[in-house]
């Protein structure tokens, strides 16, 4: 997990959710309002989660879109910026997304963490949603 000024409030309520969870967290991310560029946070975050041993990893940005654009740019990564429950099911249902974006500025219809948990709470379907996943992972080599 990472954020940068824009989310440190957030973060830190999804952190402490996370834990309480269950789920341990290697905390990426700064504390403090001073000023850091989030394409760094989010470079440093995909590098950590695609060294192995994680199920997934959460970027924050002011808004999330910044952090989610700059994610993607990480062979491997698929980030999904979501701002629902359901969204955040699909997400992993359909996308196997392995890194979601929130935004720590963002006023969401539903609690940040009620989001989180519809992802927490969803598989992977399989089936023909891999074979579309595949392509879209294909898409970084065909450049």
């Amino acid at each position: 997990m990472a954020n940068d000024h824009g989310a440190v409030e957030l973060a830190m309520r999804m952190k402490a959710h996370l834990e309480e969870r269950g789920i341990s967290v290697k905390y990426l991310g700064v504390d403090k309002p001073e000023s850091v560029d989030y394409p760094d946070k989010a470079a440093e975050c995909a590098k950590e989660y695609l060294k192995g041993g994680y199920d997934f990893a959460i970027v924050l940005c002011g808004t999330g879109i910044g952090i989610s654009i700059a994610a993607n740019k990480i062979r491997g990564i698929r980030c999904a910026l979501v701002m629902d429950s359901y969204c955040a099911a699909m997400a992993k249902q359909h996308n196997n997304a392995n890194m979601l974006a929130f935004g720590g500025r963002v006023e969401y219809k539903e609690d940040p963490l009620k989001i989180l948990d519809a992802y927490l709470d969803s598989k992977f379907e399989g089936g023909r949603h891999e074979r579309r996943v595949n392509k879209i992972m294909a898409l970084e080599s065909n450049q």
